[in-house]
């Protein structure tokens, strides 16, 4: 069975955004930080090279396949934001606060953005907090 490639690292969080280009990328990405922090209460850790977490939960499938992950996460892409949430593994969990954020896409466990100015900042903290308690 394959290993998952992406593991938690004890790479620089701030460090690593320090470098997200351009400007304003990297300020909406300390935003994001900073409330996933104050909503999970755990301190982020860096995934891989680009993503952020907070929380660790092991996960197993029916198949066998078991893992470690985290709780919520975000990456601050060339293209654009990805956030990690468990709740959009089933997108009909949040139907209501998808219809309200604004200017998105979503893909399998992710939910995209360009820029914070294209969305409802409520409506992700919604969002996050939701998932979150899912996890509980």
């Amino acid at each position: 069975m394959a290993e998952l490639k992406t593991k938690a690292t004890n790479q620089s969080v701030e460090d690593f955004l320090q470098t997200v280009d351009p400007p304003q990328k990297r300020d909406d990405s300390f935003k994001i930080l900073e409330l996933m922090k104050k909503l999970s209460g755990f301190p982020p850790k860096m995934w891989g090279d680009s993503i952020i977490g907070f929380g660790d939960y092991h996960y197993q499938y029916a198949s066998g396949r078991e893992g470690d992950w985290f709780q919520i996460g975000f990456s601050p892409r060339k293209q654009n934001f990805s956030i990690y949430l468990m709740s959009c593994n089933a997108p009909e969990e949040l139907a209501d606060e998808l219809k309200r954020l604004g200017k998105h896409k979503t893909g399998k466990g992710c939910l995209y953005f360009n820029k914070l100015a294209d969305i409802d900042w409520h409506v992700l903290a919604e969002m996050i907090q939701k998932s979150l308690n899912k996890m509980k």
